[in-house]
């Protein structure tokens, strides 16, 4: 990737979107805002086994898929004699996961996903057998079964040599599990409701509380920067109406403090628009050392009588490379960091050490975040 490239089209974007309007504060919908407590998505797992593969699932060294196959075909009154060992190459173990989403009924679908627990090498064509799904609680809530939709794919030439596109050991089934069980909710049961922000925050929640106030009357309180308290009809009819409503409402949001985004792994900086540095001057190079291996030979004439001799030549040079001093004005913006480290050719390693070290010095009006 070219980074360079990277951030001319990043300070170019910037360009364009100054001249839009731009507020301090920007409104967004109530619903991007808050998550409603007692109206959240339940995670469920199950353990089950995929058919009809062509010879594409666990070998013989899955122990666990071979006494899977053994415990299933005991349920169907298949007596296997005590000791077999099921060889079979078209079943795959597999965990499946999938998701309760809040509200749901019995008999609804809902999407699973099938994942290769062995050595599979690919579960295209193959078929779920019926797989129940737990909570957290080990009570079964769902049951799954179908067949599995893979995307990637894997072939394999008699030499040994092979090639695999995406991942074929792991497939999802739309609709694929049925509710069993319901999940309770004291949605409905408790005179108030409460709205979780999903980023914390003091103003947005007085924001909240103010907007919602402002619009039905003194229902809404704040007790911290977390929750708002908000009392809702009893009528569980009025009640959905009216988070209808509520959700649709346009709430200012508090201004955080900008970021600083690095990522380790894959050398990415995302520097967050609003972000100032104070003035400083900053200095950054590097010492390249080069070490070069020859060898000498030494050849005599044909009447000298002796013997060729090859003597190894090493040459090592130190470069400190070209340490720039450069500054930034006080209250400098994103605009103007970009504009620098681009006239300097600065790689994303580069700009992580500078930040840093700006950050150390105070000389950063944000925060610093390594992910």
């Amino acid at each position: 990737m070219n980074f360079r490239k990277l951030y001319v089209s990043l300070a170019v974007l910037l360009s364009l979107g100054a001249l839009a309007p731009v507020t301090a504060q920007a409104a967004q919908a109530l619903r991007n805002l808050v998550a409603i407590e007692g109206m959240r998505d339940n995670p469920l797992v199950g353990y089950g086994l995929v058919v009809g593969l062509n010879g594409s699932g666990d070998s013989t060294q899955v122990k666990f898929s071979s006494q899977s196959v053994l415990n299933m075909l005991k349920q169907f009154g298949v007596k296997v004699p005590d000791g077999t060992d099921a060889k079979s190459k078209n079943v795959a173990t597999v965990m499946v996961s999938a998701v309760f989403p809040p509200g749901y009924r019995k008999g609804q679908p809902i999407d699973v996903v099938v994942s290769s627990m062995g050595d599979a090498k690919s579960l295209r064509g193959g078929a779920l057998l019926l797989t129940p799904l737990r909570a957290a609680d080990g009570e079964t809530y769902a049951l799954a079964q179908g067949n599995v939709v893979v995307g990637g794919f894997s072939a394999q030439g008699k030499s040994g040599s092979s090639i695999t596109v995406n991942t074929p050991t792991s497939g999802r089934i739309p609709s694929g599990a049925t509710i069993e069980r319901e999940i309770p909710t004291d949605f409905t049961s408790k005179p108030t409701v409460r709205l979780s922000l999903r980023h914390p925050h003091f103003q947005t929640a007085i924001n909240i509380v103010d907007s919602i106030n402002k619009r039905f009357g003194d229902i809404a309180t704040a007790s911290d920067a977390t929750s708002v308290d908000v009392v809702a009809p009893t009528n569980p009819t009025q009640r959905v109406a009216f988070m209808a409503k509520l959700e649709s409402m346009n709430v200012d949001v508090g201004e955080d403090a900008p970021k600083v985004v690095f990522n380790s792994r894959t050398g990415t900086v995302v520097i967050a628009e609003g972000l100032r540095v104070r003035a400083a001057a900053v200095t950054h190079g590097s010492l390249k050392v080069v070490i070069s291996e020859s060898t000498k030979v030494s050849q005599p004439n044909a009447l000298a009588g002796g013997t060729t001799v090859a003597s190894p030549q090493s040459q090592v040079t130190a470069d400190q490379g070209r340490a720039e001093m450069f500054k930034w004005p006080a209250g400098a913006k994103l605009q103007s960091i970009i504009d620098v480290v681009n006239s300097l050719g600065a790689t994303p390693d580069d700009i992580m050490a500078i930040l840093q070290a700006l950050d150390q010095a105070g000389a950063i009006e944000g925060e610093l975040v390594v992910i």
